[in-house]
């Protein structure tokens, strides 16, 4: 019986944040559109590809499904701390609630609206011309890579809201979560910046999904071998966040 209560507690924590997409239409639609103007400019007003072999739109489609992914953190983060500022989480914390439905609620919530916005973004580049050329078993995966880095996002979004603790100082860690973004294979590759840079850059776990998502895509920039440390990553990173989010959610109030 207490895992059927915790099941439950999970499913109404969850739907009470889809209920919040009915409340705030507007919220949802920018955290749509904003992406999608990411890829139109960089693809028609800013991308270069220098260094790169092939079409550029084949090689930034990726990149910006990657980056899209890690960007989905600000979102957590500030719907994270809105809870905490107007006590909403105070009182689910004094209900007979299961431990942790409200960030299970929190993390399924944000995965369903990534996983809307992830294929939104591929729907936009197949309007303007992108394609994967992988067969659909390697289509699939790629996206189950993308989401898996979403995924481990998520986490490091909820520990950071839950020290955070304020809307403001979000803002403060937005700061950093740009330029990790940018710093990253996304809309370039390494061979095109300099030595150091490069090597910084391939080490960002952000790049390793999006050569991995590249190459089951049939994108240019894709090579082989990098499922692995596309999998590794996010893995390593939700063992490290999601101890350190639960802890830390224990100890509210204290």
């Amino acid at each position: 019986m207490s895992a059927a209560y915790a099941v439950s507690d999970c499913w109404t924590m969850t739907r009470r944040e889809l209920a919040h997409w009915g409340r705030r239409p507007g919220q949802v639609v920018v955290g749509l559109v904003f992406p999608v103007m990411m890829l139109l400019m960089f693809g028609y007003l800013v991308g270069g590809g220098r260094g790169i072999e092939g079409d550029y739109v084949d090689f930034l489609v990726p990149g910006m499904l990657t980056l899209t992914m890690v960007f989905g953190l600000e979102g957590t983060m500030t719907a994270v701390t809105q809870d905490l500022n107007k006590g909403v989480i105070d009182r689910f914390r004094a209900m007979p609630m299961t431990d942790g439905a409200v960030l299970v609620g929190r993390a399924a919530a944000d995965m369903l609206q990534s996983t809307v916005g992830l294929l939104v973004m591929v729907g936009v580049g197949y309007a303007i011309g992108w394609r994967a050329h992988g067969g659909a078993g390697a289509f699939v995966g790629a996206l189950g890579l993308l989401l898996l880095l979403r995924f481990a996002m998520l986490w490091i979004g909820i520990f950071l809201a839950l020290v955070a603790g304020r809307p403001e100082l979000v803002q403060a860690v937005q700061i950093l979560v740009w330029p990790a973004g940018f710093l990253s294979n996304a809309f370039a590759t390494p061979e095109a910046m300099p030595g150091w840079l490069g090597a910084v850059v391939e080490w960002n776990p952000m790049s390793a999904t999006a050569t991995a998502v590249r190459d089951l895509f049939g994108s240019p920039g894709g090579e082989p071998g990098w499922v692995g440390a596309a999998v590794l990553w996010p893995v390593a990173l939700f063992a490290v966040f999601f101890p350190l989010a639960v802890r830390r959610f224990g100890r509210l109030g204290r």
